[in-house]
């Protein structure tokens, strides 16, 4: 067994009396989740846009985040709900899937968004880094509860983790990839280079394609770090859940040229259709 370079031996678990114990996973995302959440809020005032609206755009999006992310999961996963479809609704059957989670998040806040008379494309341009963070540090936080660990790996700086535990991951004593710090890494250079293109002026009229290009980013990112996961390839080497992120990124790459294509025009709709129909010259010449 090859030796790993990086060794965890420590308690994951905070334990609060003799009966009660949480996750230092667990604390740690939530702290990401308030920041995060606080960071959007920030940005939003900057934007003009209430920040209480942010509570319900929030909440809005939680719903589409849970089917979305049991849909992918059953992707990945179909022995896992073969009961029927009703064990899709059984919170103690499978999990979620995170690419799925976050398309159906931003498809319901973004119609929370609409119903509130919120200009649904300048809530996603102020998003878009905030959620980049989110699951950035959130992968980071995985670290912490020994999840997200990747295939066996013995190069410098292969991972494992040692002790008692609880770990989530199988086999925590494998040297590993560590594969949720290679998603993290990725997704922080995403929003690196989309800060870089906003401070170049490339997301000047605030359309939401700088979140369709955020998005296009990480799951480009998240298909080549799924090439370092334990899960069975499909096809080309990547696993369903690579598959899936695949789909993301082309569908909003694809929605990105769409949308700076078409935003544009309808600006200058907009722009003709404001201004007065004044007679032209000939015609007040008569008068």
């Amino acid at each position: 067994m090859p030796i790993a370079v990086i060794a965890f031996d420590f308690d994951p678990l905070v334990r609060l009396g003799t009966d009660l114990s949480v996750r230092w996973q667990t604390l740690a995302l939530a702290v990401v989740v308030l920041m995060c959440l606080a960071g959007a809020g920030v940005l939003a005032r900057r934007r003009g846009l209430r920040a209480d609206d942010l509570l319900y755009v929030v909440i809005g999006a939680a719903p589409g985040a849970i089917v979305g992310g049991r849909i992918g999961y059953a992707l990945l996963v179909p022995e896992a709900f073969a009961a029927g479809p009703l064990s899709l609704f059984d919170p103690a059957v499978g999990g979620l899937e995170l690419g799925m989670a976050v398309v159906g998040g931003i498809a319901t806040a973004a119609i929370v968004a609409a119903l509130l008379g919120s200009p649904v494309g300048l809530w996603a341009h102020s998003v878009a880094i905030p959620l980049l963070a989110a699951i950035a540090a959130g992968k980071l936080t995985m670290v912490l509860g020994g999840s997200g660990q990747g295939r066996p790996f013995d190069g410098d700086w292969a991972t494992a983790y040692l002790g008692a535990g609880p770990w989530v991951t199988a086999a925590p004593a494998v040297p590993s990839h560590p594969a949720q710090v290679y998603e993290a890494v990725g997704t922080v250079l995403v929003a690196l280079l989309i800060l870089v293109a906003s401070s170049l002026g490339a997301f000047r009229s605030a359309d939401g394609s700088r979140l369709l290009l955020a998005l296009a980013g990480w799951g480009a990112a998240r298909a080549v770090t799924s090439l370092t996961w334990r899960d069975p390839a499909v096809i080309a080497e990547l696993p369903a859940g690579g598959l899936i992120a695949v789909v993301i990124s082309v569908s909003s790459l694809l929605g990105f040229i769409a949308l700076t294509a078409w935003w544009p025009r309808r600006q200058q709709a907009r722009a003709a259709a404001a201004q007065p129909n004044w007679p032209d010259p000939e015609t007040r010449a008569r008068f």
